[in-house]
């Protein structure tokens, strides 16, 4: 840990109002005493005020809590704040060295009680997300840079239906984390329109000197969202699913992202959805298919020839 931090953690362990050794000291941050000595004495030589009691009853403390924070947490929302960062964390934040960084420094600025309640409520919290490709973090922080400092960024990305990669300019507007996928959702100059795109499909990635003004209080959970899921309302040629069967499947399908979204009525032994035509053809059929025998489709007519043309051909591959 760098000198300027130790001495900070030295003043948050002093300011706790428990008195500590030298010893206790170095244990704590891993250091040699030595260089504590060094470190207190640096601190009494920019004034402030460390008592120093010897004998066996001995130590270092504060006059009179001398540190004064401007924000100081209480231990739920330390607690939040090191729960957070677990998330963040398995998400693949960009910021993930800094957040382990941030946790440490507040489990050590909290007095030795503080510290292991703030351990025994993480000892048992987990989050278990797939595993991040390591070589997307870059690509990740670069882009978290330019929203926040709006400068555009030159890519080779390759999307789902293209072998070769396109050289493009964007001005990431803002950072999106979906279903275990970060997306930038940015300006293209290549298409002249806003789009979202895929980080892992990022190839290589770097600044421009060209700054880019984001609109006004433009969103991008909410672009991203509005392109994931339209909104309907109002708009014609709507086909009606209606789906009997258990109800603990039913309550699956109707927190599902994409069919809840759709969700008309739901009964305790039935749901209706209202969908567009392509929607409900191209890829409600793959979305049902592993609920079995759970579930049975009422209506239309149409969805259900298709899910047994799905089901045919599968067993016809797996046939060969």
């Amino acid at each position: 840990m760098p000198k300027n931090d130790n001495m900070l953690a030295i003043l948050w362990m002093l300011n706790s109002g428990v008195k500590m050794t030298a010893k206790q000291i170095s244990e704590k941050l891993e250091i040699n005493i030595r260089t504590v000595y060094r470190y207190i004495d640096a601190l009494c030589a920019s004034g402030v005020p460390i008592i120093s009691d010897t004998g066996h009853h001995g130590g270092y403390s504060l006059l009179n809590n001398f540190i004064r924070a401007p924000l100081l947490f209480d231990m739920e929302e330390k607690k939040a704040l090191l729960h957070a960062a677990v998330f963040a964390k398995e998400a693949g934040s960009p910021l993930s060295e800094a957040l382990s960084s941030a946790t440490s420094k507040l489990k050590m600025y909290s007095n030795q009680e503080q510290e292991s309640i703030l351990s025994r409520h993480l000892a048992g919290f987990e989050v278990i997300n797939r595993m991040g490709d390591p070589s997307l973090q870059p690509i990740l922080v670069e882009l978290e840079q330019a929203v926040a400092n709006q400068f555009s960024v030159e890519m080779d990305y390759r999307t789902s239906h293209e072998e070769q990669p396109k050289n493009r300019v964007i001005a990431p507007y803002g950072m999106v984390y979906w279903n275990n996928k970060w997306y930038t959702v940015a300006f293209c100059h290549l298409r002249n329109e806003i789009r979202s795109f895929r980080a892992e499909r990022i190839l290589q990635i770097k600044r421009t000197p060209s700054l880019f003004k984001r609109p006004e209080a433009f969103s991008a959970r909410e672009f991203f969202m509005q392109n994931l899921l339209p909104d309907l309302v109002g708009k014609g040629g709507l086909i009606s699913l209606m789906i009997e069967g258990r109800s603990e499947a039913l309550d699956d399908l109707c927190l599902h992202w994409f069919l809840g979204h759709h969700l008309k009525e739901r009964t305790a032994n039935q749901a209706i959805f209202l969908l567009e035509e392509k929607s409900l053809h191209t890829y409600v059929p793959h979305l049902l298919l592993p609920y079995g025998k759970s579930i049975q489709i009422i209506e239309p007519q149409s969805l259900k020839e298709k899910l047994v043309a799905v089901a045919s051909e599968l067993m016809e591959y797996y046939q060969r």
